[in-house]
């Protein structure tokens, strides 16, 4: 398998998420989240851990990631539970140790937050499937902080661009570097005729109003 480059990497991710139905586009019939808010796209990342040819993809992609934006990394920590496989593949890429964050503390034994070893000062990297407002994102990525890491970013499958997302990542001052994003997406579904090009301001209006879309 070619490996893209990071400037291609948006849409080929794209590309793969759109083929295994990971993300599937409706803007004429929208999605019910179970927030009951409304959306044109549902995405579940999960859905690539049963693909060979796309999980290498994006383990290539956050390898290459992390390559460029945090050199200096010395530990990959997967955001439980979409992004821990995908953690332990680029791990093992980079040849780094790997840790997983809980949602919260276990109730039980050790009551830990943050399984795997891992020491004060460690510069580590968050994995993650998918960003929607950051908030379980920058959660994980404050525990890690607090335990005494340093949190050099976090690193995601994809992100639907919500503006209030990128504003928190940036008011807790944590980079945010995501493989592709909702742009990529719909310019691929129209390259491929997913859906149609009198769709895409439609399908814009979502991202920048998601409580108005569909009411």
């Amino acid at each position: 398998m070619s490996i893209p480059t990071l400037a291609q990497l948006p849409h080929e991710i794209a590309a793969g998420l759109l083929k295994i139905g990971a993300v599937a586009l409706r803007p004429n019939e929208p999605f019910t989240w179970t927030s009951g808010l409304k959306s044109p796209i549902y995405c579940d990342n999960r859905l690539t851990m049963s693909y060979p040819e796309i999980r290498e993809l994006i383990a290539e992609g956050f390898a290459a990631v992390i390559r460029e934006r945090h050199p200096d990394c010395e530990a990959v920590a997967g955001i439980a539970t979409g992004g821990i496989p995908h953690a332990a593949w680029v791990a093992q890429k980079l040849n780094l140790p790997m840790l997983y964050v809980r949602d919260k503390a276990k109730g039980h034994g050790k009551t830990n937050q943050i399984e795997g070893h891992f020491t004060k000062g460690q510069k580590v990297v968050l994995i993650e499937d998918l960003i929607s407002t950051g908030g379980s994102s920058l959660k994980a990525a404050v525990a890690v902080r607090e335990a005494g890491c340093e949190v050099q970013g976090v690193v995601a499958i994809f992100t639907y661009q919500f503006p209030h997302a990128a504003a928190a990542f940036a008011e807790e001052g944590i980079p945010l570097d995501t493989l592709s994003n909702y742009t990529a997406l719909i310019e691929t579904a129209v390259q491929q005729g997913v859906v149609k090009s009198e769709d895409v301001a439609l399908l814009q209006s979502w991202r920048e109003n998601p409580q108005a879309f569909g009411v």
